[in-house]
């Protein structure tokens, strides 16, 4: 029965802390809000602007399905010829490939193309690369390829490369 009755009179003190005499707060917020002035700088005007009418009428629309026109396509070809026998060359990419140099006997021009430590030799026609590279042509410097690659559409576009000696490359 102690404990109840300490609590309830601590249960009244502090009712009685809470009483509607808030004069004190009320007379120091009032003190407070004379220094207070509110100091915001009015908008500035708006300038105007003279109207300018768009008159699209008898114009291009450029959104008509009209205007779209399908996009370029390269020269393309019927594809690779999977018939024929593929050569040692074409088992390797272009970018391993390297040329030596270069053999003349007469008015028939090798190149010595250099792969894994064993040394090749090709001449105009044959093929090497693995996207379908027939050599064009072979100068002193440079081995001339034309590949056949497949485009994002699927159509087979031709493509002029090259292998320069190994002397320029580096």
């Amino acid at each position: 029965m102690g404990l109840t009755r300490l609590l309830m009179i601590s249960g009244c003190l502090i009712l009685a802390a809470c009483s509607d005499d808030q004069e004190d707060i009320q007379a120091w917020m009032a003190d407070q809000e004379k220094g207070m002035v509110g100091a915001v700088k009015p908008l500035p005007e708006m300038k105007t602007f003279p109207v300018v009418s768009y008159d699209a009428e008898g114009l291009v629309d450029p959104f008509a399905a009209s205007r779209i026109a399908p996009a370029a396509r390269a020269q393309t070809t019927g594809g690779p010829d999977y018939t024929r026998r593929r050569e040692p060359l074409e088992a390797y990419p272009l970018e391993s490939l390297s040329m030596v140099g270069v053999l003349m006997q007469g008015d028939i021009v090798q190149a010595l193309i250099s792969v894994d430590n064993v040394l090749h030799q090709v001449r105009a026609g044959n093929y090497m690369g693995q996207d379908f590279g027939v050599v064009t042509g072979i100068t002193e410097t440079e081995v001339a390829l034309k590949e056949l690659v497949e485009d994002t559409n699927g159509d087979w576009v031709e493509r002029t490369r090259t292998l320069l000696l190994r002397e320029q490359q580096e």
